[in-house]
């Protein structure tokens, strides 16, 4: 069984500014995320959900304000911070040549296995098991996107963060991934997501921001 993450988690965000093509998306934007904590990122297209999340990630910067994990600064922390984080955005990020198995053993090589979750384990759990020794671009589009959510199962990172993460999956594949969600937060993760979809998770563990003004 998966062991709780570390019981003083936080991400914290202060003063947040991004500014894209001399066009101001947000600014101003601030937030503290702990252990089981949801953020919801809302707001129409075009109004800087994804560029939060490229500066929460450190894939990008921001103009102005910081973001801080456990109270450090995330670019200070570098290689550290990124393996504390798991990141699905709206490609999945899997390489088509490979095979679903072989894409789950990559990604425990450059992250931190999960010890209590293998990496036939993870697929069986996205309904995989048959097709882990296929290539990846033989598959569907909504299993393509299962082996990409797989890879949070099969790797230990207490901070999520998912752009769309339900494109392309069934109804089925929907309510696997809400039940995976809500395992993640009852451990003590984080996940902070964008989705057009209503997830199945309520209380005051759910936060919101709209950044559409």
């Amino acid at each position: 069984m998966a062991q709780p993450f570390d019981a003083d988690l936080l991400l914290e965000a202060e003063a947040l500014a991004c500014i894209r093509d001399d066009r101001v998306l947000f600014e101003g934007l601030g937030f503290r995320l702990g252990n089981g904590e949801l953020l919801m990122l809302e707001g129409r297209n075009g109004s800087g959900k994804t560029s939060l999340l490229r500066i929460l990630c450190s894939i990008r910067l921001a103009d102005a304000g910081e973001v801080r994990w456990c109270g450090t600064e995330i670019q200070r922390l570098g290689p550290d911070y990124h393996l504390q984080l798991s990141y699905v955005g709206h490609r999945d990020g899997i390489k088509q040549d490979l095979t679903p198995e072989e894409n789950l053993r990559m990604a425990r090589a450059l992250g931190a296995p999960n010890p209590a979750t293998g990496v036939l384990d993870a697929l069986e759990h996205f309904g995989l098991r048959g097709f882990e020794d296929v290539p990846t671009r033989t598959l569907s589009a909504g299993q393509q996107r299962r082996v990409a959510l797989a890879r949070l199962v099969a790797t230990e990172a207490p901070l999520w963060i998912l752009d769309e993460p339900f494109t392309s999956l069934d109804r089925h594949g929907i309510g696997v991934f809400e039940s995976v969600m809500a395992a993640h937060l009852d451990r003590g993760g984080m996940i902070v997501m964008t989705t057009h979809h209503r997830v199945a998770l309520e209380g005051e563990r759910v936060h919101r921001i709209n950044l559409s003004p």
